[in-house]
């Protein structure tokens, strides 16, 4: 298990991290998930010894390794620009960390061909880095970092400068060649369906901050704060009151939802319908129905973007399989969807 202790980071007078607390468990994949500037680069560099904290402890089991040189830690990284040495061919690269731990040239060449095996690149070793594409590069960054048995692997948006369809293929692959290594990894990224498709556990940064951690289902479905719920692209809020019991009085009407945390009968909360909340519904009146207007649609491939318009003026985004019909519609709203925060 990797620990990480109440991380303060300071450059300046800017206060980068502020107390962060995680931990890792052996052979899983951790994203750390948030916004440009939140602290996720500088909370992996201090991970890694290439920073060091202003305060607070990073343990490797029982052993605390927040004084131990980056070299020693046993730790690999990589990178989203690759850091390839251009003027060595595919397996010099992937021997590089090899040979600096003084390996035989047989033992070496035995490694380096199983790491390429690995990334499906068995057949590169002698082409040149710049002959290959942006994904064979990134295939050979992960070999040449695995190649000498890390304890950790840390990422650094790896995949970030790749076209979309490349790096949705990559983030299976990646995942798959990570589980059959079985490494603890940390993987930094802004990119929300990024960070759920490859980690088993998220941990969402705010300003410095871990706003939240858990498996990517529940970061999604139930975002511990109302800053949690906007990041994560929930940005339908109805201000209103508190009723008690999961109900809150809004300009729609009462709705029922997911209190997401103590709140007083009368309190100002706001409700924030996710854009998977609505279905049509038969017939008006119930718990949860609205009735509505279409006022515009964009296809997004596996659903439409819809955008309504509810009583009294008020704009929804939300994603539906179906295209409504442009005439009066009526739909109803999962409780297990509209979130309720307070103000």
């Amino acid at each position: 298990m990797l620990t990480i202790s109440q991380i303060h980071k300071s450059y300046a007078a800017a206060e980068v991290l502020r107390g962060v607390s995680l931990e890792l468990q052996a052979g899983t994949i951790t994203a750390l998930l948030g916004p440009s500037g939140c602290g996720k680069t500088t909370l992996l560099r201090v991970v890694a010894g290439l920073e060091r904290a202003d305060s607070g402890a990073i343990r490797f089991g029982a052993e605390r390794i927040d004084g131990v040189p980056s070299h020693l830690r046993g730790f690999g990284m990589m990178f989203q620009d690759y850091a390839l040495f251009p003027h060595m061919d595919v397996a010099a690269n992937v021997a590089f960390g090899l040979r600096m731990r003084g390996l035989g040239r047989t033992q070496i060449a035995a490694r380096a061909a199983e790491m390429l095996e690995l990334v499906g690149l068995d057949s590169y070793g002698r082409r040149r880095v710049f002959d290959l594409s942006g994904g064979e590069r990134q295939r050979v960054a992960l070999a040449r970092a695995l190649a000498p048995g890390p304890r950790l692997l840390m990422l650094d948006e790896p995949l970030a400068a790749l076209d979309r369809e490349l790096r949705e293929r990559l983030q299976d692959e990646l995942r798959a060649v990570l589980r059959q290594v079985g490494v603890m990894a940390i993987y930094v990224t802004h990119d929300q369906e990024e960070a759920f498709a490859l980690a088993d556990h998220v941990a969402l940064l705010n300003a410095g901050r871990l706003e939240q951690a858990g498996p990517p289902e529940a970061i999604y479905r139930r975002p511990a704060s109302l800053w949690a719920a906007r990041f994560l692209g929930l940005r339908n809020g109805l201000s209103g009151t508190y009723l008690g019991a999961g109900r809150i009085a809004t300009a729609l009407g009462d709705l029922y939802g997911v209190a997401m945390s103590d709140l007083a009968t009368g309190a100002a909360a706001i409700a924030v319908v996710a854009p998977d909340a609505a279905d049509r519904a038969a017939s008006p009146g119930g718990q949860n129905c609205l009735s509505a207007a279409l006022e515009s649609a964009q296809f997004r491939g596996r659903h439409y973007r819809v955008r309504v318009i509810a009583t009294g003026g008020l704009l929804l985004d939300l994603d539906m399989a179906e295209l409504p019909d442009n005439g009066p519609l009526t739909l109803r709203l999962s409780p297990e969807r509209v979130l309720i925060y307070p103000v």
